[in-house]
């Protein structure tokens, strides 16, 4: 009897103004046989999704690519209770957060030069701070298996990808 061989699944998390756009396209040259999908897409298709529904398309991509041993990278905020909500979820064998973090003062000022600049009022930002600080918080017990951090305050996009790669190389056994 054939058996399916479960993979891992990889998402890269973290507060806006982290770095986790950016990265992703460092990761599409270090991880060619991967498929890197993003959950910044305002819409699929012409159908504007729900978070919920964005993130169970999401999964089911990334678990037909795994019955082809192929792996998958999902860039953006996913809390584990969402993850967990997602039809295919025990379809990997485990689902890896890895989280990316700066200080207060780096992502602010990341967050107002970007193009929506005028959206991230003093209010805002204090949100995304606090919500940074709750992933680092959390990073051991929310999530399983718990989550490690990379610092981009000062890091280029490419050592980022490296040290993402690095993580995942170990629970792929590549």
């Amino acid at each position: 009897m054939y058996m399916e061989r479960k993979f891992p699944l990889f998402i890269v998390t973290g507060a806006s103004g982290v770095g986790k756009t950016t990265v992703m396209h460092e990761l599409r040259g270090l991880f060619p046989n991967f498929i890197i999908l993003s959950t910044d897409n305002d819409n699929f298709g012409s159908t504007k999704l729900d978070y919920q529904d964005r993130y169970n398309l999401l999964f089911h991509c990334a678990a037909a690519a795994a019955k082809s041993n192929i792996g998958t990278i999902i860039c953006g905020t996913v809390m584990p209770w969402d993850a967990q909500k997602c039809d295919t979820y025990h379809d990997f064998s485990e689902v890896c957060f890895i989280n990316l973090h700066c200080d207060d003062e780096t992502r602010n000022n990341r967050l107002r030069n970007r193009l929506d600049k005028d959206t991230w009022t003093d209010e805002m930002l204090k949100v995304h701070q606090e919500f940074a600080q709750w992933l680092l918080d959390n990073a051991e017990t929310a999530y399983d298996p718990p989550m490690p951090t990379i610092d981009t305050t000062l890091a280029l996009p490419a050592e980022i990808a490296l040290q993402i790669r690095e993580f995942i190389y170990t629970k792929w056994n590549i």
